[in-house]
Order: structure tokens, then sequence, then C-alpha cells
């Protein structure tokens, strides 16, 4: 049989709490002797889910042996002399309850929300606008215009000119300068690498736009390119400590 606690100025018990409708619920619960079977009915609906209204409560020993049904919610717990490892039993009265049916325990009874194609097209639309939006803080439209970076241009006048391309400091020959309508608006440069640092041979997505070893071209814009004395690195000179 369970005992008292002894010490002094403690008066609680620790009791084993099951329930009627939730088999898998198995809690540990400790009530000060002094509360209410009332106010012990709001901790457990705090647990368990089940209304005060709705709540019956029954308690069990250490044994198993029933011991007194907690029907009078005006009553403390210690009037019913618990002891430590007893068990209370809670009874949901509701047939209506979310206790009730195994919907709490069993997800495969819950119903799967199911969202449209056409839905799920329009949520995802609105995201992509939103991000568009965020990235530009007065909130204009982010549509580059047609001419966007054509100054730029000023100064990669000559197809064969030596380059740089940043980032990385890739080193190569201008070969493409002008828009690209499939890339997007504004102005490109296409560049063929020294080294098979590109995506590709000058060919993108359907156009060709100049011709290279595959695997050096790259069309990049033209504030990422300077032209210049750039010679074609030594692959063999060593670098300087």
């Amino acid at each position: 049989m369970g005992s008292r606690l002894q010490i002094e100025g403690d008066e609680s018990v620790l009791c084993r709490v099951t329930h009627s409708n939730l088999k898998s619920f198995n809690a540990d619960v400790r009530f000060s002797l002094q509360m209410t079977v009332e106010a012990m009915k709001e901790k457990l609906w705090k647990k368990c889910g089940t209304t005060v209204e709705s709540m019956s409560l029954e308690l069990y020993d250490d044994a198993g042996a029933k011991i007194a049904d907690l029907t009078d919610n005006a009553r403390s717990f210690g009037f019913y002399s618990p002891m430590d490892g007893y068990r209370l039993h809670v009874l949901d009265l509701d047939p209506a309850s979310v206790t009730s049916g195994g919907w709490l325990e069993d997800t495969s009874l819950v119903e799967k929300y199911k969202i449209s194609d056409e839905a799920y097209k329009q949520r995802t639309f609105r995201k992509f606008k939103e991000k568009l939006e965020l990235k530009s803080p007065s909130g204009a439209s982010t549509k580059l215009p047609e001419n966007y970076m054509e100054d730029l241009c000023a100064n990669i006048k000559e197809v064969g000119d030596r380059c740089q391309v940043q980032p990385g400091d890739k080193r190569g020959i201008v070969k493409y300068v002008g828009q690209a309508e499939n890339l997007g608006p504004g102005f490109w440069v296409g560049v063929q690498y020294d080294e098979p640092l590109g995506k590709h041979d000058g060919l993108v997505k359907g156009t060709r736009y100049f011709e290279c070893p595959p695997l050096h071209g790259a069309m990049v814009r033209p504030d990422k390119v300077q032209v210049g004395d750039f010679p074609e690195r030594d692959p063999f000179e060593e670098e300087e400590i």
C-alpha cells in the first residue's frame, strides 16, 4: 500500500491519472489535500481536455480497488484519504466531447485538408509577388527597363577585348554586347572564359549569342565586367609567397 507523505508542511499526494476515452493517457499529477474536487477538475481539464461540467472522478488505491466517487465538488481532496500511488480515473460523460471517438489519439480519423490545384497556384504566385514587393522598398514595380545598364556598355565597346569578370576575377574575351530577351530586360555581355568556368558554349536557352568551347561561355551583366589589360594567366606560374 502507498504511504502518505510525512514531511512536515507537505500536504499533497502524487496520483496516477487515467481517462475513460484516452486509452494512452497516463500521467502522474500532484494534488494538494486542501484542493477542492472542483479545483482538481479544473487542473485536469487543462491536461486531458474534458470539461469540468462533463467530468466525473473515481479514486482507486494502489491495488486497483475503488475507494470512492468524488461527487461533491465542494469537498477537499483530503476528505477521501488519498495516498501516494493511488489512481484517479477521469470519466468523460459528454458523448460529443473532443476526447470521444479516438480523435485525439488516432490521427488517421482526422479529415485531411486538401487544396485545389488552382488555389495552390494562386497562393504560390501571391507569395512570389510578396517577395518581389519586399525587395522594392517603395512598393513600386520591380520590372527592369529595356535599357537597363545600357550606359555601362559604353566602357565595353569592342568584341574581342580582354576582360575580367566578378566575382572571382575570371579572365576572358568579350564575345557579345547587347540585349538578350530570353534572359531578361536590359543589356548583357557575353564572355568566353580562358578556362572552363562557364555554363555553355554561347548557346543560351535556344539562342546562339556567340561561339566558344563548351563550358567556357557566360552571359553576365555589364557591371560585372571590366575591360583592360588582363592577359591570360600562365597555368604553370607559381604564386608569389
